[in-house]
């Protein structure tokens, strides 16, 4: 029988295990921590009984949507994703808020008063949201492949190229439609003035519009709870507290799996890997931190717009002026007075992560790569100030808070270097080819003369709770021990 180890028990290497262990590989994972889960861990033990903490992921726009977690039929296993009204909301100084809505009318109808707008977003987005599975499993594959839709990528490519700032500095007029692009493209977590980010900004609009930017009912744990019963289901073996260093140890295998980032990737002895690999990962460019703090208040955050009340996540920063220099300021290493914001309130859709009245607030500002504060609770305060200009009285809804520092963050899971979410800087042409140019980016070299195979944020098709890395990671490793014996192994659909 084939026998697989994956070392770490986050949602891509849940997930390759689970398709290895379904397509009848003995498959045994390694997890250093106590619990499995990564960065879609969650806690009941932040603010005490009756409360659910996300302490990682906790918006799962690309989740609802990946093709790997539909095969695996996950909703079977217990998964459901709960939507609030809105998918998200981006408050403004002066006006209403902009709005991402669950359809592309309705988002596009809010910017009636000027119609360039309303059409032009209608227009940049009408291709993605009527062909949003297509493009997915494009956008969720190795970009040195020849497309499955090539036509439709193509016709993206030229719009996908550009920066945010640029895009929509073109198509839109009003500070709301820019406000509203430019906050889905923070999710690059670096300028909007950076080539590509049009395209991480079109890609999460149209998510929200088509898939909704939902939350795991019960906490994002719920993923990985869903993941473990396939694992299991089909014989595989998850052992905790098991940190390895040494590939040796893990004994004859067949192909060993890495759920790691690249800085891990390299301190592991007993990998054979050669220079040219070698100097390709040590050139890597780790993303800037973000800053985690969840709030619990006594009642819902007071925002002005009362749509941003009903809306799942929220971007708080301005316009994307304020965008734009905020992050900035962080990739020149620089911790901004108005850091960018990513408010979310799982609440509004799933009523269980808070009793008696309480609410469970998830925040976090970017900051740069490592930050270590002036004083205790000094992006504490920014995100406050943040949240206050556009919800005045925030602070004393405040019963209790929990910080997480960048350091905080790597010290609870190894791969969040410097508090780097994104599995590396998310820029350049490292936003393109991750973890280095090459038609094959999973396989990084040999550990007793078996491949050693990453599936991680650091590998195509990048950072988010979805398990497409796992799932690529797998069919390489069923392809190269196909390869290898010559013989039939069962594949992955």
């Amino acid at each position: 029988m084939v026998r697989v180890a994956v070392v770490g028990a986050g949602p891509n290497g849940l997930t390759a295990a689970a398709l290895l262990a379904k397509a009848g590989v003995e498959v045994e994972v390694y997890e250093a921590n106590s619990e499995p889960g990564g960065a879609a861990r969650s806690s009941r033990q932040v603010f005490g009984s009756g409360t659910i903490v996300d302490l990682g992921a906790a918006g799962h726009p690309f989740g609802v949507a990946s093709p790997v977690f539909s095969n695996l039929e996950l909703e079977r296993y217990g998964l459901r994703w709960l939507h609030a009204t809105h998918p998200m909301a981006h408050p403004m100084d002066d006006g209403p808020a902009a709005v991402l809505y669950s359809s592309l009318d309705a988002t596009a109808n809010q910017f009636a008063e000027n119609t360039r707008d309303g059409v032009r977003w209608r227009r940049l987005h009408e291709q993605l949201c009527l062909h949003i599975d297509d493009y997915l499993e494009d956008f969720l594959s190795p970009m040195l492949r020849v497309p499955r839709h090539p036509i439709k990528m193509a016709i993206f490519g030229p719009v996908g190229l550009l920066s945010a700032r640029t895009l929509a500095s073109r198509a839109f007029v009003s500070e709301e439609a820019r406000a509203l692009l430019a906050g889905s493209a923070a999710h690059a977590i670096c300028p909007p003035s950076h080539p590509f980010t049009s395209a991480f900004g079109l890609l999460f609009s149209a998510l929200g519009m088509t898939r909704g930017w939902p939350v795991a009912a019960g906490g994002s744990q719920s993923v990985i709870r869903a993941l473990l019963a396939v694992l299991e289901e089909h014989g595989g073996i998850l052992h905790t507290g098991a940190c390895i260093r040494d590939l040796r140890e893990l004994g004859r295998r067949d192909a060993i799996v890495l759920n790691v980032a690249v800085p891990q990737a390299l301190r592991f002895s007993g990998v054979d890997m050669s220079p040219r690999v070698y100097r390709a990962l040590d050139r890597w460019v780790p993303g800037p931190g973000v800053y985690k703090v969840d709030f619990l208040l006594d009642r819902p955050v007071p925002w002005l717009d009362p749509k941003v009340k009903e809306a799942g996540t929220v971007h708080v920063c301005g316009t994307m002026a304020d965008i734009q220099a905020a992050e900035e300021l962080v990739h020149k290493g620089v911790m901004p007075a108005r850091p960018f914001v990513m408010v979310c309130q799982q609440q509004v859709a799933d009523p269980s992560r808070a009793s008696q009245g309480r609410q469970v607030l998830w925040t976090y500002a970017h900051v740069p790569h490592g930050y270590r504060e002036v004083y205790i609770g000094e992006v504490m305060e920014k995100i406050i100030l943040q949240i206050e200009r556009f919800a005045p009285g925030f602070r004393s809804s405040i019963v209790n808070y929990h910080l997480c520092s960048p350091k905080d963050l790597e010290r609870g899971n190894e791969n969040l270097v410097g508090g780097d979410i994104g599995g590396g800087a998310m820029s350049g042409a490292q936003a393109l080819f991750r973890p280095r140019v090459t038609r094959d980016p999973y396989v990084i070299g040999y550990a007793n003369d078996v491949p050693v195979v990453m599936a991680s944020g650091s590998v195509p098709p990048g950072a988010g709770v979805h398990g497409m890395a796992g799932y690529h990671a797998a069919r390489r490793v069923l392809q190269l021990v196909a390869k290898a014996e010559k013989s039939f192994v069962p594949g992955i659909v």
